[in-house]
């Protein structure tokens, strides 16, 4: 488990130096031992402040982040175990207040036990107070990027830290809703860590403590520099990654067959979509996980960085496209679009997963939740096919009239394979099958499916 730091501490470890101020506190006066009259709370209070140096269990202040500016929430946790107070609940507001007026990011540095015991319901209130004022932040085309400190539990995990756009964690850090003395006695302890969190999707990334502000900068640098306009994506693509690679490739240029754009595009020698991020891309960082317990390899989302502006991006990776890949794709686009950021998508699956736990994990409900993302996206949305394109499960990625292909690829209604069973074919016709489907390159273009296909 990683040493848990002070607020004071992560601050300085986060924030370039000196570049650190606090808000303003906005409390006034408190009614003696708070507003249920709790004895002894406020000699409570007065031995935490003695303890830590701080008159409340949370810091507010903006600084730089690698050169970012930013309006930081660090907690205390040794100030009553950082729970959520009254005066909490209005040092937030004030923060978030200043934010959207002065147009910054907010980063919370989250380490809080959850809402005080001593002010009963009147601090369990502050999390709607916490989750409107992120609710209007988000509003407002301002990101929020969470960092998960231990422990993070109870209603500061579900405002604070689970409703930030991307959340990172420190490694062993104690991250859940239940604490550790509600839990039932028979809980797995492991699952309450930022790894697990991370492996069910429900955060992006672990960060060492030695790497964070160079991660956090970086992420803030993405977020708050969008693209101008429509990036030149096929254009800017295809002259990196340079001409088709595949066992036709001495024939050159477009495949002559339907089965011949098939095997082309299933061929394990041609480029990938890491390939074409890692080429398009000065340097990019990733988003991991759908926020309902699943996440997908085969569906690389994140933001990278293009000629100093940003660019969102949402890539199949070659496999049967899983329920979570489609809901982080979905959050992938909504969060550009809040941002304004234009979206690239790279197309590559044979198709959604067809197994039963992808039918228990909802997957037509998820496929319909990207349809949807796409269709309404706020932002300049683009779409390059670089391999297969089997069906509705590579359609849902898919921007309408907005659509390219590489040479080495394939659209087509259904795999050839699976278009002769249901046609009741034999075997032997699935190639004559393919290229009555007409899902060349040259056929999409054609049929008015793509905008072009590049020839190298």
């Amino acid at each position: 488990m990683t040493e848990r730091l002070s607020a004071r501490e992560t601050l300085a470890l986060v924030t370039d130096d000196t570049t650190f101020t606090e808000l303003p506190h906005p409390e006034g006066e408190s009614k003696p031992d708070g507003p249920l009259a709790w004895q002894g709370y406020d000699a409570s209070r007065a031995r935490a402040a003695d303890r830590t140096g701080e008159s409340e269990s949370v810091i507010c202040g903006t600084a730089t982040v690698s050169g970012t500016r930013a309006v930081l929430l660090a907690f205390e946790f040794g100030f009553l175990g950082g729970s959520l107070g009254e005066r909490t609940g209005d040092r937030l507001e004030a923060a978030y207040s200043y934010a959207r007026e002065h147009r910054l990011p907010v980063v919370p540095l989250v380490a809080t036990g959850g809402s005080r015991m001593q002010e009963g319901m009147i601090a369990l209130t502050q999390l709607q107070r916490v989750a409107r004022q992120s609710a209007l932040t988000r509003e407002a085309g301002l990101p929020q990027l969470a960092v998960l400190r231990d422990p993070t539990t109870g209603g500061g995990w579900a405002t604070l830290g689970a409703g930030a756009d991307v959340i990172l964690a420190l490694p062993g850090a104690q991250i859940g809703f239940a604490g550790s003395r509600v839990r039932p006695p028979d809980a797995d302890p492991t699952a309450y860590t930022a790894e697990a969190q991370v492996a069910a999707g429900a955060a992006d990334a672990i960060v060492r403590p030695e790497e964070l502000r160079e991660t956090l900068g970086r992420w803030l640098r993405l977020l708050t520099t969008p693209w101008g306009g429509q990036a030149p994506v096929p254009e800017a693509l295809g002259a990196v990654v340079g001409p088709p690679v595949s066992e036709q490739r001495a024939e050159a240029g477009l495949p002559a067959t339907g089965w011949e754009a098939v095997r082309r595009a299933r061929s394990p020698q041609r480029p990938r979509a890491a390939r074409y991020l890692d080429t398009y891309f000065t340097h990019r960082l990733a988003i991991s996980g759908d926020r309902c317990g699943g996440t997908d390899a085969g569906m690389l989302c994140g933001f990278g960085e293009r000629e100093g502006r940003t660019v969102a991006y949402a890539a199949q990776a070659g496999t049967a496209t899983r329920p979570a890949g489609y809901r982080t794709a979905a959050r992938l686009i909504r969060l550009a679009g809040r941002l304004g950021i234009p979206v690239l998508t790279l197309v590559d699956t044979p198709g959604a997963a067809n197994d039963a736990e992808a039918e228990r994990q909802g997957a037509g409900a998820a496929i319909a939740e990207l349809f949807g993302a796409v269709a309404s996206a706020r932002t300049p949305l683009t779409t390059l096919l670089i391999g297969e394109g089997g069906s509705g499960g590579a359609l849902a990625l898919a921007a309408p009239g907005n659509t390219w292909a590489t040479p080495d690829s394939y659209f087509s209604v259904i795999a050839p394979e699976s278009a002769a069973a249901i046609l009741k074919r034999p075997p032997e016709e699935t190639e004559s099958t393919a290229d009555q489907l007409r899902l060349r390159p040259q056929d999409l273009a054609e049929l008015g499916l793509i905008r072009t296909s590049r020839t190298g």
